[in-house]
């Protein structure tokens, strides 16, 4: 496979939410959103196969979000995997790997602007070790110390590419 290629893609509606400090649902001018607050460190978790044509040289997650209402400031986000190991992992406990940051960058001026954000993550630990045809969770979370904008944060869509 050629690099660059999307591996996954994720909307709202596909969501498994933590127990707590979770996104909430929502829509804008009919299209599905996860709001995640300015103040607290709200998550989404989406779960996913890594596709078999998968070359293991590691992922970089795109964030497609756009604020509620702000217009000015930066928005942030903390993304981590959990690889869910055939006869190994107990999903009884969480066990994601480290966060990853994408770097807070400045909203757009208007609100309701996409605005795309992406950090690479390396194979290995950075990935919790995600092997081909695996199951695995990845957790987004808006980066509360980082960013400044206020309001929510609606996220529209997440992109896995292969790096």
């Amino acid at each position: 496979m050629a690099t660059g290629q999307t591996l996954c893609t994720f909307f709202p509606t596909d969501n498994e939410p933590p127990a707590s400090n979770y996104a909430t649902f929502d829509t804008r001018n009919g299209h599905p959103v996860l709001d995640f607050d300015a103040t607290t460190g709200e998550a989404a978790i989406f779960t996913g196969i890594v596709p078999r044509h998968y070359g293991g040289g590691g992922i970089t997650v795109y964030i497609h979000a756009m604020l509620t209402s702000a217009t000015t400031g930066t928005i942030g986000w903390l993304v981590a995997f959990e690889r869910m190991s055939d006869a190994t992992t107990d999903l009884d406990s969480d066990s994601f790997a480290s966060d990853n940051t994408v770097t807070a960058a400045t909203v757009p001026g208007t609100s309701g602007v996409v605005l795309v954000l992406n950090v690479a993550v390396s194979n290995g630990a950075n990935m919790d070790s995600i092997a081909v045809g695996e199951a695995f969770r990845l957790r987004i979370t808006r980066d509360v110390a980082n960013d400044t904008a206020t309001g929510d944060a609606e996220l529209l869509a997440v992109e896995l590419k292969e790096t």
